[in-house]
């Protein structure tokens, strides 16, 4: 079971880095950018084909993160330039991926990695961990890094015109700023966040997909959702950021306690959606519970002001009885 849980927390921590993307798009900028699927597995099958040609570890890293900015800077080019919706351009990029992928994997579905050297087995030889084990610390490191690196570059003035475009377009527009040029970089960067995921998925799992990055979207938006639940009261952006990882966290471990309670791997896709549904849903169910309760406590206060109104009005007509029959203090 701990073993299970500990392999939960390390996939959490490497598919949060891609949380961190979707965080960037959908939270910032409010952009709906559906590349994530495709650019995933690209990163993941540009990182696999470079160990094969024996290139350094690090450096395919970065050539992973380089190839998910490349898809990012399509989608952006679709919605800014050629002035395609958002999640029309995203759609598009992510058909098209899939065949790019395929070629990149040498027209294989999957490419193995299990014999060579990443950065997981030289973490896995300097501290004598096990493979998972190794996967999460390289998932943490690289995690914080990532938060640290956003939460200063969002900081800056530049970051801060990113932020606003997302929240009012317009206003900024009148400014001077080129939207669709912060557009179009937040794209790319959030696509970066996502290829170099994708590889650290590939280093854990030993092997690349070109299926790979199906379903990550939904993943994602679930962690969003489950880290603002429990981060709510929390309005400093860093911890933002880290609740997205968090949320991510949380999402795989209920997913791994659903499959140790006996259920198969192939109800995975189900399982996910259940998930999804419950984390998107339950922020309104507490905001309907909190208005009935809201209502109930209105319609007590009302009930017993009119009470108190009625006791007043009674009290005032028993006076006046008593005096009309010469009787009482009155009298």
């Amino acid at each position: 079971m701990i073993g299970s849980l500990l392999g939960a927390i390390g996939q959490g921590f490497i598919w949060g880095v891609m949380v961190l993307g979707i965080f960037i798009t959908y939270k910032i900028l409010n952009v709906s950018d559906l590349t994530v699927d495709g650019s995933f597995a690209t990163g993941g099958a540009v990182f696999a084909v470079s160990l094969l040609a024996n290139i350094d570890t690090s450096i395919c890293l970065l050539l992973a993160m380089i190839a998910g900015g490349l898809c990012g800077l399509i989608t952006g080019l679709l919605h800014t330039k050629c002035k395609i919706p958002a999640i029309l351009a995203g759609i598009l990029t992510q058909l098209g991926l899939y065949s790019i992928n395929l070629r990149i994997l040498g027209d294989k579905a999957n490419v193995s990695i299990s014999q060579l050297s990443t950065n997981i087995t030289f973490i896995s030889k300097i501290t004598n961990l096990t493979h998972t084990r190794s996967g999460m610390v390289l998932g943490i490191v690289v995690s914080i890094i990532c938060v640290l690196i956003l939460y200063f570059l969002l900081g800056t003035e530049f970051g801060a015109s990113i932020r606003a475009t997302g929240n009012n377009e317009t206003m900024i527009r009148a400014l001077g700023v080129n939207t669709d040029n912060i557009k179009l970089f937040g794209i790319i960067l959030s696509n970066m966040l996502i290829g170099l995921s994708g590889a650290m998925l590939v280093q854990m799992n030993k092997y690349a997909d070109v299926g790979m990055g199906k379903g990550a979207i939904v993943y994602g938006l679930a962690s969003i959702v489950i880290g603002e639940v429990f981060f709510r009261r929390f309005q400093n952006f860093g911890i933002k950021l880290i609740s997205s990882i968090f949320g991510c966290i949380v999402f795989f471990i209920i997913r791994a306690i659903v499959i140790r309670l006996g259920l198969k791997a192939n109800d995975m896709q189900l399982i996910s959606a259940v998930i999804v549904v419950i984390a998107l849903a339950m922020p309104i169910f507490k905001e309907n519970m909190a208005m009935r309760n809201i209502g109930k406590k209105n319609n007590w206060n009302n009930y017993r002001k009119n009470k108190d109104v009625d006791e007043i009005v009674e009290d005032k007509m028993t006076r006046i009885n008593v005096t009309e029959s010469g009787g009482g203090e009155y009298a």
